[in-house]
């Protein structure tokens, strides 16, 4: 790990933002509460939320840092379901990894819940994709 004892606490956040690709019927399935897992976007929510907490144990050298708030945020556009987690703190290193790590654990909920619906004939997944997961903001020392 890198040493950051000598580094001050400040005010730190990152947004991350990921898509994932999902045929006609899924999404009104979705929209419509007819998962038969339940609540998508609910435990997709909780899904990022673990995740952000979680990051220090899937990524080996990401330090375990006090998160004081994690944001999710989902929003329909056409046949993608678009995910954006935000994570703040007051610490001594950033929380880009946390971010992602929220938005694919969302996503890969997402699939999850609905892969019964999305699988073709042949038990594949010919259209599903989650696509660019990224980091869309980061703030150092501002609140």
């Amino acid at each position: 790990m890198i040493d950051i004892t000598g580094k001050p606490r400040i005010y730190r956040e990152a947004v991350a933002r990921g898509s994932i690709k999902l045929r006609g019927e899924t999404i009104e399935a979705i929209k419509a509460g007819k998962v038969k897992k339940g609540d998508v976007f609910t435990v997709a929510k909780v899904a990022a939320v673990h995740a952000v907490k979680d990051t220090p144990r899937i990524i080996p050298y990401c330090h375990p840092i006090p998160i004081t708030a994690v944001d999710v945020d989902f929003a329909v556009e056409g046949d993608r379901i678009v995910v954006e987690v935000a994570v703040r703190t007051t610490s001594q290193t950033g929380v880009e990894m946390e971010a992602l790590t929220g938005v694919s654990a969302a996503l890969l909920t997402i699939w999850d819940m609905v892969k019964y619906l999305e699988k073709d004939e042949s038990g594949n997944y010919p259209t599903t994709r989650i696509e660019n997961v990224m980091v869309v903001r980061k703030v150092k020392g501002e609140s």
